[in-house]
């Protein structure tokens, strides 16, 4: 009898994780696999970094990432607007690992977002480079400044709807050339297709 493939790779030790559960993890696994989706890639064993999802063209993505979230137990961070954090809304978002933002801080999003890198023994930290579910020209830099700024590298992950994957890529290290950092990575990025369009 032919085994199952797993929905979910094997994760690292040094992987941030939540508070083990194993009905949660099921749960994951189970919309994962009812939707056709699996997770391929291997994730590399470092306790902090930046995580940049694309494409991003549909509501449907923060679905199929939070299933695979659930799935692998891995705790992510992300900036949420502070307006976002009352009750009861506030304590559910801190559990998924949403942070409020403080935008009246003198060093902005993006020093925030270092600040809290920096000041973690573990952390993954992840947004959208795009910005928005609609095409853009041009990417938001603010993950490449967070990276270069915390001393972390980029972890490229994908999305790619005809083959229903999430797919864990490379890792990137910025350098002082944040143009020529964008344009390989949106050159790496060329290959996937999101629900409704590509990255380029």
């Amino acid at each position: 009898m032919k085994e199952r493939a797993p929905v979910v790779p094997a994760t690292p030790p040094n992987m941030p994780r939540v508070r083990p559960n194993r009905f949660a993890r099921w749960l994951g696994r189970s919309v994962l696999r009812l939707g056709g989706w699996r997770v391929v890639g291997e994730f590399p064993d470092l306790p902090k970094l930046v995580i940049i999802a694309a494409p991003h063209s549909s509501n449907w993505d923060g679905i199929w990432g939070m299933a695979a979230k659930i799935a692998l137990g891995v705790r992510v961070h992300v900036l949420g607007k502070a307006q976002l954090f009352w009750w009861p809304l506030g304590p559910i978002l801190r559990k998924l690992g949403a942070v409020p933002i403080d935008r009246s801080a003198a060093h902005g999003t993006v020093g925030q977002a270092i600040d809290l890198i920096s000041g973690s023994e573990r952390i993954w930290y992840t947004l959208a480079p795009e910005g928005t579910r609609k095409r853009v020209e041009k990417w938001k830099s603010g993950f490449l400044k967070i990276a270069r700024g915390a001393g972390v590298p980029v972890l490229m992950v994908y999305f790619h709807y005809p083959e229903r994957i999430i797919g864990i890529g490379d890792l990137y290290w910025p350098t002082d050339d944040a143009a020529a950092d964008m344009a390989r990575i949106r050159e790496w990025y060329r290959p996937w297709m999101g629900k409704n369009r590509g990255t380029t």
